[in-house]
């Protein structure tokens, strides 16, 4: 089902991009593409790159036609710099392509670049991102892109022509191919001769080295970013691939290219939306081996996929969001299953119930969700409480919604765990008085001691989760003589506050924790009676 154009931004792009690709090649699969650098963490800003044609071309899947996703690994670059944690002595491969650099100390993988790559693939599969991945190294040392390179080095006049109208500066001889040298591997290399009828190309490195090489036959060296990527949209006949701010300011590659692609190489730039900066709330710990930069592999650890995929899919791609590691997540969950049951009463708007249904589902199915989703901050005051107990969670559970098997709340419940072992600063953490506060119980007022009389009289019979709720915020109604439903006067909000404020300091120390109903059900009836009991 196509939702309405008007209201959703994926159906929008969609009906352009068919309609485009029906012009330009009218019968053949439709191409849209991504493309990433693994030359370190690839964090959530990255992942927009990917999402944002996941989206568009699974909806274009969705209406029966044939769609393919490519994902360009750039992993044929050069590797700029050492990053912090690795070992200086990795600069002695700056310059080479990615694939040619050892991986970081420890790690598993057979280079710079599989090692990056291999925590975004696993990531892209959980999100339900199908993907036709492609190794620009493979692509290059293979001689796939061979035609390409000459006709582009035949042409490197016209580019230059193009480029000149954007530069500050002139450069002496433009050279659209920059080899990487045959014996230190880095591309330290300048072009010093290059014969357009054999195709001889002659060049020296900085480590002393040169040769003669001829470029129809090499396959070691790649073009410069602002020909290599037009010359990838004409050769993958790509019709949609959004791209970063930074690639649409004058003079740049996205700039640059659209001119380059026709001029060039005979094709036409994609359909192309610029896509705006996604932010991180409140990361507390980060691996010094990631780096400073949250990854999809970080951000699906303590949220579901579903979840992930609708933050990128309610907003349009120019609209900037921010990704919550700290207690904002709470409030995401509640956003999330607010809109859950909007979609289950039928009352969601068009452009939400799109939104929730690229979340939830892609072209090739469902994706797994939590039978009992049980709220996600009730989840992590229990883990929090509890300290992961399973028999303590499962007890709780049970009594705040009905929880059989704790396999019911998962994998909600494995992510607030996740959270709150990760996230949760060690002064935010919960722990339960062991003994009461007796010198606290013994300074109470003959008001306080009636206020936890009555919680205490009222636990039995109000023993769930909606019971305890119409418990603690009844207590001070009661002794105002006041009905249960009364409205809430600043007098009576004061009361309830030095209430909780109470509750709060005799049952774990302090004046504030997690929602007072889960506490009480976490710790349970007869420890509340110890510690709050005269």
């Amino acid at each position: 089902m196509a939702e309405s154009a008007e209201t959703d931004w994926v159906s929008r792009f969609a009906d352009e991009v068919i309609a485009e690709a029906e012009r330009r090649s009218p019968g053949k699969p439709i191409v849209c593409a991504s493309g990433l650098s693994p030359s370190g963490p690839i964090h959530l800003g990255n992942l927009r790159e990917v999402m944002t044609p996941h989206l568009v071309a699974d909806e274009i899947r969705r209406r029966g036609h044939e769609c393919v996703h490519l994902l360009s690994w750039d992993d044929y670059d050069r590797f700029r710099r050492v990053p912090a944690g690795v070992d200086p002595s990795w600069a002695e491969h700056i310059g080479k392509p990615l694939t040619s650099v050892p991986a970081p100390p420890g790690s598993p993988h057979p280079n710079w670049a599989e090692h990056f790559k291999a925590p975004m693939t696993a990531a892209l599969a959980e999100l339900g991102v199908v993907v036709h991945a492609i190794s620009q190294t493979e692509q290059y040392t293979s001689g796939a892109y061979r035609e390409q390179i000459l006709r582009a080095v035949r042409e490197r006049a016209r580019i230059d022509a193009v480029l000149s109208r954007y530069r500050t500066k002139q450069v002496e001889e433009y050279f659209p191919y920059k080899p990487y040298c045959e014996l230190c591997e880095r591309d330290l290399t300048t072009v010093t001769a290059y014969d357009d009828m054999s195709t001889e190309l002659a060049y020296t490195c900085e480590c002393g080295f040169g040769e003669t090489v001829r470029l129809a036959e090499h396959d070691r060296g790649k073009l410069v970013w602002k020909v290599d990527w037009p010359m990838r949209w004409a050769y993958e006949g790509v019709v949609f691939e959004p791209s970063g701010v930074d690639h649409h300011s004058p003079g740049s590659a996205w700039i640059v290219g659209g001119e380059v692609v026709g001029d060039v190489f005979g094709g036409e730039r994609p359909i192309g939306p610029m896509y705006a900066f996604v932010g991180i709330t409140g990361m507390a710990k980060m691996s010094s081996s990631k780096g400073d930069v949250p990854t999809p592999a970080d951000a699906l650890e303590i949220m579901e996929a579903p979840v992930l995929r609708w933050l990128y899919a309610r907003r349009k791609p120019a609209q900037s969001f921010k990704i919550a590691f700290d207690q904002e997540i709470q409030r995401l969950y509640d956003e999330w299953d607010a809109l859950g049951r909007k979609v289950a009463a039928g009352q969601a708007q068009p452009a939400e119930l799109a939104a929730y249904r690229r979340a939830v589902s892609t072209a090739e199915g469902p994706l797994p969700v939590t039978p009992r989703p049980v709220a996600y901050r009730t989840l992590a005051s229990v883990v929090d409480i509890t300290t992961g107990d399973p028999d303590q969670t499962l007890r709780i559970l049970r009594d705040v919604d009905g929880v059989a098997d704790l396999d019911e709340a998962r994998p909600r419940l494995d992510r607030a765990q996740r959270w709150v072992d990760t996230q949760m600063l060690p002064d935010q953490r919960t722990r339960v008085r062991r003994e009461p506060d007796h010198e606290l119980l013994g300074s109470l007022g003959e008001t306080e001691r009636e206020s936890l009389r009555l919680l205490l009289d009222g636990l039995d019979a109000h023993w769930s989760l909606d019971g305890l709720t119409t418990l603690v915020y009844g207590v001070p109604k009661l002794q105002a003589g006041l009905a249960a439903d009364a409205p809430a006067t600043p007098e009576l909000k004061a009361a309830q506050r030095a209430f909780f404020a109470l509750l709060y300091r005799l049952l774990v120390g302090r004046d504030t924790g997690p929602r007072l109903p889960t506490l009480l059900l976490a710790v349970g009836a007869d420890r509340v009676r110890d510690l709050v009991g005269p």
